[in-house]
């Protein structure tokens, strides 16, 4: 068996287009063709690259002889990193979606379907990853889930969006440990309508310990307005919201209505 019978075979064995490999080993399809058809051979670096991605020896590739693929010599042990690579095969769609590969695995990602160490995609994933639904360490995206993420619905350690969840969130609709935003829910709790164990609003917060022109806490509540220790009595109810109808500027009245049902 010739060494362009044996790339054909291994190349096909590993799921690869004559375009995908010549991307990972940085040489053109034409060369891959022509290797293929023993035209012209590889240089000795990319033989030693293919023997590393298809896991067999020089002896294999370069000895006629050699029929059956052979592992990996000692002497060309990959190392650990070389082996991650090795499992983290690049693979790319020929079919387009919008301009885009319908699905990209490799080190820098770009598809429809993106997964890599640096993803874009509509769906991605990655350690850096953006898209409309995006995954990643560092995340950017309509839909974003991260250590570190920003997105219109964010969830993450440190998250921002207009709906943001996380240890520390930073939104419009704001949810966490600790919370920015002008509807905010947490542990500690800031914003224009606050709820949380310690709860610091512009117009209301409610909470264990409340600060806010209207408070309402079980132990404090700090009220300018007015304030409340305990929960609200039906009899108060009508008072808070019709306060709240009174002062609350109309570009907040989504943010209002949403606070009063809450309250209700």
């Amino acid at each position: 068996m010739t060494l362009g019978e044996k790339l054909s075979k291994l190349r096909k064995e590993y799921n690869y287009t004559q375009e995908q490999l010549a991307d990972i080993l940085g040489v053109s399809r034409q060369s891959i063709s022509k290797w293929e058809s023993d035209i012209a051979y590889p240089e000795t670096d990319k033989l030693i690259k293919m023997g590393k991605l298809f896991e067999c020896s020089m002896d294999y590739l370069l000895n006629e002889d050699i029929t059956e693929k052979q592992g990996l010599q000692p002497t060309e042990k990959e190392s650990i990193w070389d082996k991650f690579k090795n499992q983290f095969h690049e693979r790319k769609s020929e079919k387009m979606i919008f301009g885009m590969p319908l699905y990209h695995i490799g080190k820098n990602a770009h598809g429809f379907f993106a997964i890599g160490l640096k993803a874009h995609g509509v769906f991605s994933l990655g350690l850096i990853s953006r898209g409309i639904f995006s995954v990643g360490l560092l995340s950017l995206g309509v839909i974003s889930i991260g250590l570190l993420s920003l997105g219109l619905i964010s969830a993450g350690v440190f998250s921002a969006g207009l709906l943001a969840v996380g240890s520390i969130a930073i939104g419009l609709f704001a949810a966490g440990a600790i919370s920015v935003g002008l509807i905010s829910f947490g542990a500690l709790s800031v914003g224009y309508f606050s709820s949380g164990a310690l709860a610091i609003g512009k117009y209301i917060a409610v909470g264990d310990h409340a600060h806010a022109m209207i408070s309402i806490g079980q132990t404090l509540a700090d009220g300018s307005v007015y304030s409340h220790i305990g929960d609200l009595t039906t009899a108060d109810i009508p008072m808070v919201v019709e306060w709240l109808d009174g002062h609350v500027p109309s570009w907040l009245g989504w943010a209002k209505e949403i606070f009063k049902f809450y309250i209700q």
